[in-house]
């Protein structure tokens, strides 16, 4: 069929062009289609008309309309019975075959929202908390539930999560983006610390005016931004830019060199609390750690939340938060004060 057929064909079902058939087409007959339907199902009009809750004058007018639109006559009518005519059944047939599809793909949307949770699940995390903390927990969860599918991208920039289709992401930090949902999973205190053996050696700092003293530590964001250090001073965020002689753009790098007692750095709790308990790092200017940040679990609408999502946010929220991973306040507890009095003296 060339595209005058076509065209031509378009216009003798009442369609402006073949362009926008699909869409006119399905918009002027639906109501027919839905009536049409009912009608042979129900082997009457009236039947027909109670169970679409409409009068059978309604129906009787959608019908009569499809007929016109497609110059066929559906249903043989008598005064005792209504029975399809032979291009009835077969127009029957076919809708049938979409009307089943229709349902089977609303079964399926419906089954993804109550049903056993299943599918693929893109999961966006920035680099250093998806390695420690969200990675480790994905065995367990899988376990939990096998008919998930996992894919983990890390990256330190913020997900899109429309450009990239990403259904849950882990951000730190403040969340001032209000098109998603963000729930604070545990707060994000950044810790300024260094190794033991540094801290013996060269003291720690006790207050801001010292941190130019030290052999500090950056971290480079992969937008090419060096972290800048944050305090909370008197209710209010103070930023500080050391001159570092050591710049990492991978978390890992920077723990390390601490570690190695290559100088001081600030971290995420998280990321050192294992050491801190282990008195293999030891922690200065605790009093100035901001208290407004957090880690996040974040995703766009609580409403018709897939059972996917649903069961990922309630297992991660309930696993985080029984990790404790920021509960620093009773390790080092004499280590700031010891270490300003050496650096002092």
């Amino acid at each position: 069929m060339d595209q005058s057929d076509t065209l031509q064909r378009g216009l003798r079902v009442g369609l402006p062009s073949s362009a926008d058939a699909l869409s006119t087409c399905f918009a002027t007959s639906y109501a027919g289609i839905i009536a049409f339907m009912a009608v042979a199902t129900e082997g009457s009009f009236a039947k027909a008309g109670e169970r679409l809750g409409v009068g059978r004058s309604a129906v009787c007018r959608n019908v009569q309309k499809l007929e016109m639109q497609l110059s066929t006559r559906l249903f043989l009518r008598t005064t005792r019975t209504t029975s399809l005519t032979q291009e009835g059944e077969r127009f029957f047939e076919n809708c049938n075959q979409g009307v089943t599809h229709i349902v089977e793909a609303m079964n399926d949307m419906l089954d993804l929202r109550e049903g056993p949770p299943r599918g693929l699940l893109r999961i966006s995390s920035t680099v250093g908390f998806g390695r420690k903390v969200v990675a480790p927990l994905l065995s367990r969860f899988s376990r939990a539930y096998p008919d998930i599918a996992v894919d983990l991208r890390l990256d330190d920039r913020p997900a899109d999560f429309a450009a990239e289709q990403i259904d849950v992401a882990f951000r730190d930090g403040c969340i001032e983006d209000s098109s998603i949902i963000a729930k604070q999973l545990i707060p994000m205190q950044m810790v300024l610390c260094a190794s033991r053996a540094y801290a013996e050696e060269r003291g720690l700092p006790s207050t801001f005016e010292e941190l130019g003293q030290h052999d500090c530590i950056n971290f480079r964001f992969s937008s090419g931004r060096v972290f800048e250090w944050e305090f909370k001073v008197e209710g209010h965020l103070r930023k500080y830019l050391p001159a570092a002689r050591l710049t990492f753009n991978d978390a890992d790098l920077v723990l390390t060199a601490v570690l190695d007692g290559r100088g001081i750095a600030q971290m995420p709790g998280y990321q050192i609390c294992d050491y801190i308990a282990r008195n293999e790092l030891v922690m200065a200017l605790r009093q100035y750690v901001p208290d407004d940040r957090g880690h996040y679990i974040c995703y766009l609408c609580r409403q018709h939340l897939p059972s996917r999502i649903r069961v990922f946010v309630d297992f991660m929220t309930e696993e985080i938060r029984a990790l404790d991973l920021n509960d620093l306040s009773v390790f080092n507890a004499d280590d700031t004060e010891t270490s300003a009095g050496k650096m002092a003296a």
